[in-house]
């Protein structure tokens, strides 16, 4: 019996139809192979691996999980004392004060979550165009107990400290958001006094 001989004008649509799949299925074992290796949010590199992958989408949100636990408790405390502020001012100011302070702690009063408010700071204070401007591949990483840096091929050393949950979180912007946290503390009970004596006044003129 002869060999099956595939005509001609097969020839054509078989090739296409090898390339396409292999096409498909190169990507998909890129990625497999990068999600085995790649590394835990557990280890220093893993962290802020991931922090790279969120600035590059510009979503300094989806970061907001490697910073350390002070600089989280510092959001949500911005946040809760802005909404309280807020809440107030709604409640007590005469206008034309009550719309300029309220829009102006609105963002913050109704962010839905610390990553929320995060997100606006690193916007607000060019913290994302800071971290893309230096961001780059992994150099080395230096471990001192539950404080690690990670230093890249450029130089510029990250410093991170392991949460109480394992993830190591970036340290770069907990002073700022603990001082910002204090002072929107301040502004609150500030409020709340202005507050009580436009409160006061309204009934002296009953």
């Amino acid at each position: 019996m002869g060999r099956a001989v595939i005509p001609k004008r097969l020839h054509g649509s078989v090739r296409p139809a090898w390339v396409g799949l292999g096409a498909l299925v190169v990507p998909l074992l890129l990625v497999a192979w990068a999600w085995v290796t790649y590394p835990s949010d557990h280890t220093p590199e893993g962290a802020y691996l991931r922090i790279m992958v969120a600035v590059n989408r510009g979503r300094p949100e989806d970061f907001f999980a490697y910073t350390e636990t002070e600089a989280q408790h510092a959001c949500y405390t911005i946040r809760d004392y802005r909404k309280r502020a807020r809440d107030r001012v709604l409640a007590a100011y005469p206008e034309p004060e009550r719309t300029r302070v309220s829009e102006a702690y609105r963002a913050l009063a109704e962010a839905p979550d610390g990553a929320d408010v995060f997100g606006l700071y690193a916007r607000e204070r060019a913290w994302l165009d800071r971290l893309r401007r230096d961001l780059s591949r992994v150099d080395k990483v230096e471990m001192a107990g539950e404080r690690a840096t990670v230093q890249t091929v450029r130089g510029t050393r990250y410093p991170m400290r392991r949460r109480d949950n394992g993830i190591w979180g970036l340290t770069l912007f907990t002073a700022a958001l603990v001082a910002e946290a204090e002072k929107v503390a301040r502004d609150a009970a500030l409020v709340d006094k202005a507050a009580l004596d436009y409160e006061r006044a309204r009934s002296a003129g009953r």
